[in-house]
């Protein structure tokens, strides 16, 4: 199985929650979880930056094979540079449109 978790609030306590959703996934002792993706935009794109305060887990995560996806919409809008993000990002042209591709792909979609 394949999960996307949609990152788009800049509130605290639903990044906290994406990011231990994540880890939980990863954690899954069924051995049935094959990916997990963090599309962040908007708002949601501060936790992938040093400024969020999740950088220790945002690294961990991407370490244990979390992809990290930022949207450049977002990045543009915001004024965030490549350098800024954290965990090996990749970037890609629109959030939403990445979080559509990978659910046709058969990613469960996820959104705390």
């Amino acid at each position: 199985m394949q999960s996307v978790l949609h990152l788009v609030s800049g509130e605290e306590s639903e990044q906290e929650t994406s990011l231990a959703i994540a880890r939980n996934l990863l954690d899954d002792e069924s051995g049935s979880i094959d990916d997990v993706a963090v599309v962040a935009q908007a708002d949601g794109i501060t936790a992938l930056t040093g400024d969020g305060g999740f950088a220790d887990e945002v690294e961990s995560l991407s370490r244990d094979g979390v992809s990290f996806k930022a949207c450049s919409n977002t990045m543009e809008t915001k004024g965030i540079d490549e350098s800024d993000l954290l965990g090996n990002a990749e970037i890609v042209p629109e959030g939403a449109v990445e979080v559509t591709r990978l659910e046709n792909e058969g990613y469960a979609y996820m959104r705390p």
